[in-house]
């Protein structure tokens, strides 16, 4: 028979018996060690590291038990199987509570009897072998993964500072017009953006933008998009007569420079610039639902306006649209997400719905927060994001 991957260990004082063994179990395919007593054998043990010892618990120098009981102590996986004449039943026990596989009696009438407790012990040891190893891979994996958390909720943490940084201030007065806002993410990181500020000394611009996708990603897409609108501002500025800043233009500009970036990410946007002198607001939508919702104490509409999303067409052009604001007016801009909190049917009930849903809100953002259960959401789709701009409400 061929040899296996197995060495034995065979220890008993008795040499024709230990003879008898090996002779049988080599002829098995085992490799077979041999060792007259107890402390010989330990030494055999330390030295070849033998897959499973064989032993007597009635020999000279150190007995069986005690020889367990060290074995066990230096390789706790390597499975001991006494083959000892009939003795106590207390020493069988003693035996196999100090961790021996298997207790056999001599004489051994059928040798196979032994042969196949040595290959199941073997099996037994080798199964718990891999279970440890898995265990140590799967510690090692876990731990890993921890450290990999704790690197990504830090960058995380970073990521939202940043963001949260890049947030103007809410609420929001300038003269005669106030901005509040909300944002809600719906993981760490939003891909859902607001921003509003002075253009110049009569001017005052604002846009909400709901990013394609969700996470790290879209979040840097709201980076880029602040940095875009910021620069431009500047390089306006920076030239000394600063155009009209349409946001048809601003839209535009955005679009190629997503294109040029290849960051397979697109924008869904609304932008406006308040002219407070004669108190006209000129909007453009780049492919944004919904539409942005104009309340007045005697009315609630949407505005009108299409246009295609923001970073996917090259050829993309977009429309600008002025409205006269009234005395008394509040203007809500909404990312696509707060349409999964309405519970009607279909897209078309949702968007007839959401307009009834600002006047009972009372067209603020406190009222909105309300009507929404805005404080007690759960896990959501999506990112929800709320501008509201006012006059005099």
């Amino acid at each position: 028979m061929p040899k296996t991957s197995a060495t034995l260990l065979i220890i008993d004082d008795d040499e024709v018996v230990r003879a008898s063994l090996a002779a049988y179990l080599e002829d098995s395919g085992f490799s077979v060690l041999q060792a007259s007593n107890g402390q010989q054998g330990l030494q055999v043990f330390e030295q070849d590291k033998p897959d499973l010892v064989i032993c007597d618990l009635r020999m000279p120098q150190m007995g069986g038990l005690e020889l367990i009981r060290q074995v066990t102590e230096l390789s706790p996986q390597t499975p001991v199987i006494v083959v000892s004449g009939a003795g106590v039943m207390n020493d069988a026990v003693e035996a196999l509570r100090l961790g021996a596989a298997d207790y056999l009696i001599k004489p051994l009438e059928d040798l196979a009897v032994l042969e196949h407790s040595v290959r199941r012990a073997l099996d037994r040891a080798r199964l718990l072998l891999e279970n440890q190893r898995y265990r140590e891979k799967l510690e090692k994996a876990n731990r890993e993964l921890e450290a990999s958390l704790n690197l990504l909720q830090e960058d995380q943490n970073a990521g939202r500072q940043v963001q949260m940084n890049m947030l103007p201030v809410s609420p929001w007065s300038i003269d005669e017009f106030q901005f509040a806002h909300q944002i809600i993410p719906s993981l760490y990181l939003s891909g859902d953006f607001v921003d509003y500020f002075r253009v110049d000394d009569r001017r005052v611009a604002f846009y909400l933008a709901d990013v394609s996708g969700h996470g790290a990603s879209s979040a840097f897409v709201t980076v880029l998009l602040k940095f875009m609108t910021t620069r431009l501002l500047f390089e306006s500025k920076r030239n000394g007569t600063l155009p009209e800043f349409k946001p048809s233009e601003v839209l535009g500009h955005i679009n190629r420079g997503l294109i040029s970036c290849k960051l397979g990410k697109h924008v869904t946007m609304v932008g406006g610039v308040i002219d407070e002198e004669t108190g006209l607001l000129t909007y453009s939508i780049g492919g944004h639902l919904p539409l942005p919702v104009l309340y007045t104490p005697d009315s609630v509409r949407y505005l009108e306006g299409r246009g295609l999303p923001v970073g996917l067409f090259n050829e993309a052009t977009y429309e600008d649209r002025v409205l006269e604001l009234p005395p008394v007016f509040s203007l809500t801009l909404m990312s696509d997400g707060i349409l999964d909190l309405l519970p009607e049917p279909t897209l078309k009930d949702k968007e007839a719905a959401l307009p009834q849903r600002v006047k009972a809100a009372g067209g603020s953002l406190d009222g909105l927060r309300q009507v929404f259960g805005l404080a007690t959401l759960g896990e959501m789709p999506d990112d929800i994001a709320l501008l509201v701009l006012s006059r005099n409400l």
